[in-house]
C-alpha cells in the first residue's frame, strides 16, 4: 500500500500563502481585474452604480459603552509581487476606466528628483502610454517631506486636478501622493485639519479618494499597504501623519527589480525600518487591552494594537529581516536577500499597518525633525543634513526593547530567538535585556550604524526639546506597553526622558 508523503512547502510558496492571506481579508475582486464593483468602491465618473463608501453611522445605544476593545478589523491594500510587474500598470489603469482619447483624465506620476531619472518610472509611463492612458509627472517630492513640501506637492495637484495617481518611490513619495489626494478631495480642508489630536483637528475623511497605485523602490516603509502617511511638521519639531483607512492605495505594485538601483546606506536604512514594524507591531499591546471601544466601527483606529492575524506577518517579517538584510547590505548582487527584503516590507506593512507601532516610531520623529548637530548620514546622495528615518527609529530600539521586556516576556524571547539567541535558559526578568543586546548586535553587524544618540550629535540638554517633540504622538504612545497613560502625564515624561537617556549609548 502506497504512503502518503508531505513535502515541506518552499519558503516560496510559504509567502504565497501569506500574501493570500491579505487577499482572504477582503473580498476577492479587484479593480485592477475589470471588477467595476470592487471593494474599495471609490466613486468616481467610471463607475456610477458603486455603492457609496463607508460613511459614520448614528451610534447604536443598544449596548453600553465599552471600556477596552472587543474586536479588531484587518485591512490592506491589494498587493502584487513579482519580478517585471511593473510592466502591468497600464493594464491596471485601463481596468479602471481610463484609457483612449483621453477617458478617465489623467494619471499625476508622483516621484522625486532621483527616481524620476531611474527606469522604473520610464517602464511605468511607457506602460500607461500603451493602453492609452494620460498622464503627467510631478517629481518634486522632498525626501524625508516637511510639511512645505507637503503643501507645494498640493498646490501642483489642484492645478492639474488629476483624475488618479500612480506614486514611484520610497515611503517619502508613496506618503506624500496620499496626502496630495487627500487634499484634492477635500478642497477646502488643510493638513491640520486631519491632524491627530493635539496636533491637529482630527476630523474624518468623508470624500472618496481618487485610485492610488503604488510602485515601492526601497524596502522599507510599506506604504503600498498602509492608509498612513507621515511627514515632518516644522513648527512642532516633531513628525507627525494622518492615519486612515480611506488613505490606502488600491493597489501595491512589488517589483524586486525596482529596489535593485539602492544604495547600500539606504538598504540599510529601510532595512531598519522593517525590523522595528515587525518589532514595535508583534510587542504592542493586545487589541483588548486598548480602550475605550469606539461606539461606531467606522471609528476603529487603523492601529489596533497586536492581534492574531498582524501576528502572523510582523514575525515572517522579522525573520526575514535577521536573516536576509546584513546580505542584501553587504552583496548588491544578492538579488534573492533583496526580493525577500521587500516580501519583508510588504507584510511588516500589513502587520503593523493593523496593529500598529510604538516607542521606536514615537522617540524618531523629533530625532530627525530637530537633528541639532545637522548630522548627514554617510551613503545618502542628498544636499542638506539627514538622519534617515529607518537609522532615526533603530537607533533607541536597543533602550527601547529592554523598557518594554516586562511588559510580555515571552514575545520579547521570541523576537530574540528570530536573531538566533538562544532563549531555552532565558529568565522572564531578563527578556528585555537579552533582546536589547540581540538588536544593538545585529545593528553593529551591519556596519555605519550610530551607536547611540551621542553619534548623531544629541546631548543630555537635547532631552527635554525631544520628550515634547514625543509626547504629542499618541496615536502610537498608546500602544506603548509599560508607558504611563494620559492620566500620569509626568510619570509618561519621566519614563521618556529615562528612555531618552538609555538611548545616548549603546
Amino acid at each position: 500500500m502506497a504512503r502518503n508523503i508531505r513535502i515541506a512547502p518552499t519558503a516560496a510558496a510559504r509567502a504565497l500563502n501569506l500574501l493570500r492571506t491579505i487577499q482572504y481579508t477582503h473580498p476577492p475582486s479587484c479593480p485592477c481585474h475589470s471588477n467595476p464593483t470592487h471593494h474599495h468602491r471609490h466613486r468616481h465618473p467610471h463607475h456610477p452604480n458603486d455603492p457609496p463608501s463607508r460613511a459614520l453611522a448614528t451610534p447604536s445605544t443598544a449596548r453600553g459603552p465599552q471600556e477596552k476593545e472587543y474586536a479588531f478589523e484587518m485591512a490592506s491594500s491589494n498587493i502584487r509581487f513579482g519580478r517585471g510587474c511593473t510592466r502591468e500598470v497600464g493594464m491596471d489603469f485601463r481596468n479602471l476606466g481610463f484609457g483612449r482619447e483621453g477617458k478617465g483624465g489623467k494619471v499625476a506620476v508622483v516621484t522625486d528628483g532621483v527616481v524620476g531619472g531611474l527606469e522604473v518610472v520610464r517602464v511605468a509611463v511607457e506602460a500607461l502610454e500603451r493602453e492609452g492612458v494620460g498622464w503627467v509627472v510631478f517629481d518634486g517630492v522632498g525626501i524625508e517631506p516637511k510639511d512645505e513640501d507637503i503643501n507645494r506637492a498640493v498646490q501642483w495637484t489642484k492645478r492639474h486636478s488629476p483624475s488618479a495617481f500612480l506614486a514611484i518611490g520610497g515611503g517619502s513619495v508613496m506618503d506624500t501622493a496620499k496626502l496630495m489626494n487627500l487634499l484634492l478631495t477635500h478642497p477646502t480642508s488643510t493638513l491640520h485639519s486631519f491632524l491627530p489630536a493635539p496636533l491637529g483637528a482630527a476630523l474624518p475623511i468623508t470624500a472618496p479618494q481618487k485610485p492610488l497605485i503604488c510602485i515601492p523602490t526601497t524596502s522599507g516603509t510599506g506604504s503600498e499597504t498602509t492608509g498612513t502617511a507621515i511627514f515632518d511638521l516644522v513648527s512642532r519639531r516633531s513628525k507627525t501623519g494622518v492615519s486612515s483607512r480611506a488613505l490606502k492605495p488600491l493597489l501595491g505594485i512589488c517589483d524586486p527589480l525596482n529596489t535593485r538601483t539602492m544604495p547600500a546606506a539606504v538598504r540599510a536604512s529601510s532595512g531598519l525600518d522593517v525590523l522595528c514594524h515587525a518589532l514595535e507591531s508583534y510587542t504592542a499591546i493586545p487589541y483588548g487591552e486598548r480602550g475605550p471601544a469606539p461606539a461606531d466601527p467606522a471609528l476603529r483606529p487603523a492601529y489596533q494594537g497586536a492581534n492574531p492575524i498582524s501576528d502572523v506577518f510582523s514575525l515572517r517579517a522579522l525573520r526575514a529581516t535577521a536573516r536576509f538584510l546584513p546580505r542584501a547590505v553587504r552583496d548588491p548582487a544578492d538579488a534573492d536577500a533583496q526580493d525577500q527584503m521587500l516580501l519583508a516590507a510588504t507584510l511588516a506593512g500589513v502587520g503593523f499597518g493593523n496593529a500598529g507601532v510604538h516607542l521606536c516610531h514615537a522617540m524618531s520623529y523629533p530625532v530627525s525633525s530637530q537633528n541639532p548637530a545637522r548630522y548627514a548620514h554617510p551613503g545618502y546622495r542628498v544636499a542638506r543634513p539627514l538622519i534617515p528615518h529607518g537609522v532615526s527609529v533603530a537607533v533607541t530600539a536597543p533602550a527601547v526593547f529592554r523598557f518594554t521586556g516586562p511588559s510580555n516576556p515571552e514575545r520579547h524571547l521570541v523576537a530574540a530567538e528570530m536573531f538566533g539567541v538562544d532563549v531555552s535558559r532565558v529568565k522572564r526578568e531578563s527578556a528585555g535585556e537579552v533582546l536589547g543586546e540581540a538588536i544593538a548586535r545585529f545593528l553593529d553587524g551591519l556596519g555605519d550604524q550610530p551607536r547611540g544618540l551621542k553619534a548623531l550629535g544629541f546631548r543630555e540638554g537635547d532631552v527635554e526639546a525631544l520628550v515634547e517633540g514625543t509626547v504629542p504622538q499618541r496615536r502610537v504612545l498608546a500602544l506603548a506597553p509599560g508607558l504611563a497613560g494620559e492620566e500620569e502625564a509626568e510619570r509618561g515624561r519621566e519614563q521618556l526622558r529615562g528612555l531618552f537617556m538609555d538611548a545616548m549609548e549603546y
